[in-house]
């Protein structure tokens, strides 16, 4: 089964001009029984979206026969990522799952903000092998 993906959520600075950080988050659970409780808390955490102060827009994202699912949010820096990290309701996911499963996450800076290009390099990323290690885990200042 090809990759899920749901409509893109804008955020509050979704006009942004110039260049943006993206992140993308790639969650194995263990058991296919943990990923709807995990879509779920995804959903959940994107009505956050809307307000979330940096936050230019995201995708949910699953593979669902892989035990997949993650997210790609993108940034107007890395404090606005910092800041969605340190979120109450987002520490009380990673808590609530973080042992059900591996998370890889990475991130770059695009130089412009282009919402096809953007999904198009994470969607290269998300088809390399789960278990291969991120190209990158630095989130930028």
């Amino acid at each position: 089964m090809d990759l899920l993906r749901s409509a893109w959520k804008a955020g509050p600075t979704a006009d942004l001009g110039g260049s943006v950080l993206v992140s993308v988050t790639d969650f194995t659970a263990d058991r296919l029984l943990d990923l709807p409780g995990i879509a779920r808390a995804g959903y959940r955490l994107r009505r956050y979206w809307p307000e979330l102060e940096g936050a230019v827009g995201m995708w949910l994202w699953t593979r669902p026969l892989e035990r997949r699912a993650g997210s790609v949010s993108v940034w107007a820096d890395g404090r606005a990522l910092r800041d969605f990290v340190k979120l109450p309701a987002h520490v009380e996911i990673m808590r609530r799952f973080r042992a059900r499963g591996s998370i890889r996450a990475m991130t770059w800076t695009a130089a412009e903000f282009d919402r096809e290009d953007v999904w198009r390099s994470a969607r290269r990323h998300l088809a390399a092998d789960a278990t291969s290690p991120p190209e990158s885990t630095t989130i930028d200042a």
